[in-house]
């Protein structure tokens, strides 16, 4: 088993390595706005969802991932974001 690595072979690497990143970063920026919502939306209590949710205007609350989110789920929660 050999680990030695030809000139082209590391100039490919690094420049795959470079073309992977910047796709992540230009799909990173063109999220979906529902997708930025859970890091805007999400409480560590039931108590400060509440709050949102009725700032929102819609009622209830609901757990993601041991979090507190406003409104009784997701799909009612983006569609107040939307509106708002």
């Amino acid at each position: 088993m050999s680990y030695f690595f030809s000139r082209t072979q590391i100039t490919w690497n690094r420049n795959h390595c470079l073309a992977v990143a910047f796709v992540a970063l230009v799909c990173a920026l063109q999220l979906p706005n529902e997708a930025l919502a859970h890091s805007k939306g999400m409480y560590q209590t039931q108590a400060e969802a509440e709050k949102r949710a009725k700032e929102l205007g819609c009622k209830g609350t609901h757990q993601n991932n041991g979090l507190w989110m406003p409104c009784s789920g997701e799909s009612m929660l983006h569609k107040e974001l939307r509106q708002e």
